[in-house]
């Protein structure tokens, strides 16, 4: 407990009455000291305190009087708002302090005889032992497919990850609903129920400065980013068929010879979304777990589907007979192309023609269905369960 400080009221006025009634004798107690306010202001921190938490550290109380004023101010003179409560005995802040910042307390009370009594606190807030980033996709400024998620990835584990939502906005125009669902306690990927509407406007805002993420841990970031929803497209790949056809709103504009997954290697069926793209890419198989079967310095018109490594990408080595004919690939989407790359190869045609975040969907009777935190495959859980919390432990 701080010790009360309480210091003279009305001195002026008590000077003023001697001074009219000329000499006086002492009163009968012997004590001719000026009256001293009853209000006893405690506040939390006391003077002095280092490492202060950024929540509910900060409150004053007053007991036999009540609370005048109060005001909190970091060492630039910024003001932090709070509120007394209704009775006047209490004070707390209304936001959150900002870390590693010296602050200064200063609160005002009066007793019912309206004498005042002040109370100055200095202290300091933590000094966090890490602080946290969240990696961002897509990029600001960028046009992107119509189903491209917004998905962030943080560099340290996540506890507090209630406190981290809410420290995160999404807003779109047209408004649509979005809901944000965590894969593991380092992704968290938010999305409307149905493909975006072409056109649309999107802002992530990153609101992590100061926010405690886990014990010790901080975030950083008070930014936004803008994206922008360009025109419809969808790939469908039949597996069966050999054949992956392109479609832009409801009309169809290619249709291309593939070769996918052989019966070992069976490509994943599902709907996945193109999450990078590479003119021109290393393919290796041990990065993948498959042993020594491939290393392809050149592979042209590579676009990332999933993240354990299912690409669409142009092919050079295979028999141009097999594309769309026979699946003979290690799992990948291939299309014909030359060595160097193409535009004008089925390969190149795609890659001019894609964006980042537009949709494949892929149709068979074989092969496993990606899973949903497998790149930006989110598309593939209903929208009654794309909000549930996952376990962190179950990943």
């Amino acid at each position: 407990m701080h010790p009360a400080v309480r210091v003279w009221g009305r001195c002026a006025g008590v000077l003023g009455l001697l001074l009219l009634a000329g000499c006086s004798s002492p009163s009968p107690s012997g004590d001719s000291s000026p009256p001293v306010s009853r209000a006893v202001i405690t506040t939390s921190p006391v003077d002095g305190s280092q490492n202060v938490p950024l929540d509910g550290g900060v409150k004053v109380t007053v007991e036999q009087g009540r609370l005048v004023s109060v005001r909190l101010a970091d060492n630039r003179g910024n003001q932090l708002t709070g509120h007394i409560s209704p009775d006047g005995a209490s004070w707390i802040p209304d936001a959150r302090l900002a870390l590693t910042t010296p602050y200064q307390l200063n609160a005002v009370a009066k007793d019912r005889e309206g004498l005042r009594s002040v109370n100055h606190t200095a202290f300091t807030t933590v000094t966090p032992e890490h602080t946290f980033a969240a990696f961002f996709t897509p990029e600001d400024g960028s046009t992107v497919g119509i189903g491209m998620p917004v998905s962030l990835h943080f560099n340290r584990p996540i506890t507090e990850r209630a406190t981290v939502e809410h420290g995160i906005g999404v807003s779109a125009r047209p408004s649509v609903p979005l809901r944000a669902r965590w894969f593991g306690n380092q992704r968290l990927d938010i999305r409307p129920e149905k493909y975006w509407a072409p056109g649309t406007r999107v802002t992530l805002s990153l609101h992590l400065k100061d926010v405690e993420g886990a014990p010790g841990d901080y975030g950083t970031q008070q930014k936004d980013v803008h994206f922008t929803v360009g025109r419809s497209q969808i790939s469908t790949v039949d597996l069966d068929g050999h054949r992956l056809t392109v479609r832009q709103g409801r009309r169809v504009v290619n249709t291309l010879p593939i070769s996918a997954g052989d019966s070992e290697h069976l490509t994943y069926r599902g709907t996945m979304v193109i999450s990078e793209k590479f003119e021109v890419t290393r393919m290796d198989s041990q990065t993948v777990g498959l042993g020594d079967e491939y290393d392809i310095k050149d592979v042209p018109h590579a676009m990332r589907l999933t993240q354990s490594g299912t690409f669409l990408h142009g092919n050079y080595w295979t028999p141009r007979e097999v594309f769309g004919s026979a699946n003979t690939s290690h799992g990948c989407i291939g299309l014909e192309d030359e060595k160097g790359g193409s535009g004008g190869s089925a390969a190149g045609w795609l890659f001019d023609h894609s964006l980042v975040g537009d949709v494949v969907e892929v149709h068979g009777h074989e092969g496993a269905r990606v899973s949903a935190d497998n790149g930006l495959s989110g598309w593939n859980l209903p929208w009654d369960q794309w909000h549930a919390m996952v376990d962190p432990a179950a990943h």
